[in-house]
C-alpha cells in the first residue's frame, strides 16, 4: 500500500492528521467524480464525451487542473508550472489517443508512450512534490481520471471492462482466483518472512468489521485504479502484438515490479516476487469475462487479508 494511501486510512480514523476545508472536501469530490461516473455509468460517460465537438473533447481534461489550485491555493502551495502541468497533461493524451484512436487495431506506439508516461509518473512519484504534505493522493486520482478519460471516453479501447457494476460472476471469478492463489501467497510469504501471522485479538464482529473497511478502500482506491492500468489498459494492450499468454506473463512481471520501492528503500524483491505472482491471477481474473471487477475483487480480496492478519 502506497503513503499517500495510508495517510488517507489515517484521516478516515483520526482528523487530527491533517484538518480538513471546505475547499479539500470540494476538490476530493471533484477528483473522484470522473471516476465513478465512468465507472457507475460508462456508456453515458463515453457518449457524452463523443458527443461533444472534436476540439471540445480534447480541451475538456483541462479541467482536471481546477483540484489542484483548490489544494494548493488552500494550502498557500500554488505553482504555476504544476497547474501547467495538470492542465496540460490531461489534453495531451487526450489529443494523442485521439490520433491514436484513427487505428482500429490496438497497440499504436502513443499508447504505450502515454502508459509508460503514467505508470512511471506514479511508481517513482515524479509529481507528488505538487502537493502539500498528506495529499499527494490527489497526484494519483487526477492521473487516473485523465487515463480513463484519454483511453475510454476518447480511444474507446475495446475490451477493457471498466465497469464497476459488480456482477454475480465478477464475484465468483475474483474469489476463485483468490482461493488459487492464497495456498502460495501464504506458503512462500512466510518461508520468505515476507508475511506475518497475527492472532485475531479482537472479536470477531470488531475483525469482520475490520475486514470489510479495509476491503471496500481497498477495492475503490487500490485494487480498481491499479487493476485498469495493468490489466485492462496494458495487458489488454499486449496481447494483440504479444498473445493472450505472453501478455499475461508480461503484465505480471510489470505489475511485480512496480512494487520495487514499497516497504523498502532500495529494491524489494520479495515484494515484487509474490506481486508479480498475485499479478498472474490478477490477470487471470481479468481475462476471464475482460472486466476490471473481477480482478480487483480478487485484489482486494489478498489486500486486506495480508492487511488485517499477515502484514
Amino acid at each position: 500500500m502506497s503513503t499517500e494511501n495510508r495517510h488517507l486510512i489515517r484521516l478516515a480514523h483520526n482528523n487530527s492528521v491533517y484538518p480538513l476545508s471546505p475547499l479539500i472536501v470540494i476538490a476530493a469530490l471533484l477528483a473522484l467524480a470522473p471516476y465513478f461516473w465512468a465507472g457507475f455509468c460508462p456508456s453515458r460517460f463515453t457518449g457524452w464525451v463523443r458527443g461533444l465537438p472534436l476540439a471540445a473533447r480534447i480541451l475538456l481534461p483541462s479541467i482536471l487542473c481546477v483540484p489542484y489550485v483548490l489544494v494548493s491555493v488552500d494550502r498557500g502551495a500554488f505553482s504555476p508550472r504544476w497547474l501547467a502541468l495538470y492542465a496540460g497533461l490531461p489534453v495531451a493524451m487526450a489529443a494523442c489517443l485521439s490520433l491514436a484512436g484513427s487505428r482500429r487495431s490496438k497497440g499504436h506506439w502513443l499508447e504505450f508512450l502515454i502508459l509508460a508516461i503514467l505508470g512511471l509518473s506514479v511508481d517513482l512519484r515524479w509529481f507528488e512534490r505538487a502537493w502539500p504534505a498528506h495529499l499527494a493522493i490527489f497526484n494519483k486520482v487526477l492521473l487516473l481520471d485523465a487515463g480513463i478519460y484519454a483511453f475510454v471516453a476518447v480511444r474507446q479501447l475495446e475490451g477493457v471492462g471498466f465497469d464497476l457494476r459488480i456482477r454475480l460472476r465478477d464475484v465468483l471469478v475474483g474469489l476463485r482466483e483468490f482461493i488459487f492463489f492464497f495456498p502460495i501467497a501464504l506458503g512462500l510469504g512466510l518461508a520468505l518472512g515476507f508475511l506475518h501471522v497475527h492472532p485475531l485479538g479482537a472479536g470477531m464482529g470488531a475483525t469482520a468489521l475490520k475486514f470489510a473497511g479495509a476491503w471496500i478502500f481497498t477495492f475503490f482506491f487500490i485494487a480498481v485504479p491499479e487493476e485498469l492500468f495493468f490489466r485492462g489498459w496494458v495487458q489488454n494492450l499486449l496481447e494483440s502484438p504479444m498473445g493472450r499468454g505472453r501478455a499475461l506473463m508480461v503484465t505480471a512481471i510489470l505489475f511485480g515490479l512496480s512494487h520495487f520501492n514499497k516497504r523498502a528503500v532500495f529494491f524489494n524483491w520479495r515484494y515484487v516476487l509474490l506481486a508479480a505472482i498475485a499479478g498472474i491471477f490478477y490477470g487471470r481474473a481479468w481475462r476471464s469475462n475482460r472486466r476490471v471487477a473481477a480482478s480487483s475483487i480478487t485484489h482486494a480480496t489478498v489486500d486486506s487479508v495480508w492487511s488485517v492478519w499477515l502484514r
